[in-house]
């Protein structure tokens, strides 16, 4: 039961993504169905900041100034520590041969995309369901798929 404590981003990554998926296969309602969707991408989206944490891990973020201790290259022209001042705050950027992990940067840039995308394709979707509830006077698959049914079999709408 501790180890289950442990990882529990995992645990609340696999109930959203299993909410999201239910509603969207067991929901006939298309708003319903773009709520599911939006859960279940933001499980995913858990799911990857949660997998590229690293405890410990720092920005990274190095200056390659000559000012700042680093040659054209990108190797220090110091043996230690090194001590920047940049507007109120000072940082220390670490030496050669130090043990600073970096972050990688990578998977939460792919994470601001898969945001954007998201918000577009919720928004489409929604478009789209304006669009069938104009044309159908309902949201509801049941009710739609009845009368396109009713349509093929008469060639006429109600």
């Amino acid at each position: 039961m501790a180890e289950l404590f442990a990882q529990y981003n995992y645990v609340i990554v696999i109930i959203l993504m299993m909410t999201g998926l239910y509603t969207i296969f067991a929901s006939r309602n298309l708003i319903k169905k773009l709520a599911g969707l939006s859960v279940f991408q933001t499980s995913v989206f858990l799911l990857y900041i949660t997998i590229s944490k690293i405890k410990g891990g720092q920005p990274p973020i190095l200056l390659e100034d000559k000012k700042y201790g680093y040659d054209e290259d990108g190797y220090a022209l110091l043996d230690g520590p090194i001590s920047v001042a940049a507007g109120d705050a000072s940082y220390i950027l670490p030496g050669p041969g130090s043990d600073v992990i970096y972050s990688n940067p990578l998977p939460h840039v792919l994470i601001l995309t898969a945001i954007v995308v998201g918000v577009a394709t919720l928004a489409i979707g929604l478009a789209l369901v304006v669009r069938i509830r104009e044309v159908y006077h309902t949201i509801e698959e049941d009710e739609i798929e009845a009368a396109d049914f009713i349509y093929n079999l008469e060639g006429t709408a109600d």
